[in-house]
């Protein structure tokens, strides 16, 4: 499926400038038709499914208890 850069933005959460730079970049490939860039949408289904996994990884350490110091001295 093929969107549109004002679809592809959308989609990705991002301006439609930042878009159209990352395609002049090649950072994101796109087809040229005469008018309009096209944005294969597939393209960026690995990035965001390693997104999710890496936001679970972030979520499941932020979660974790900060271990007690064994050199912690009581000054009481």
């Amino acid at each position: 499926m093929y969107l549109t850069v004002q679809e592809t933005a959308e989609y990705l959460s991002l301006s439609e400038e930042q878009i159209k730079k990352l395609i002049l970049e090649k950072k994101i490939r796109a087809l040229f038709d005469g008018n309009q860039y096209l944005i294969n949408k597939e393209q960026f289904n690995t990035h965001l499914e390693q997104m999710e996994k890496y936001k679970k990884v972030v979520e499941e350490y932020m979660k974790e208890p900060i271990p007690e110091d064994i050199d912690v001295k009581d000054e009481d």
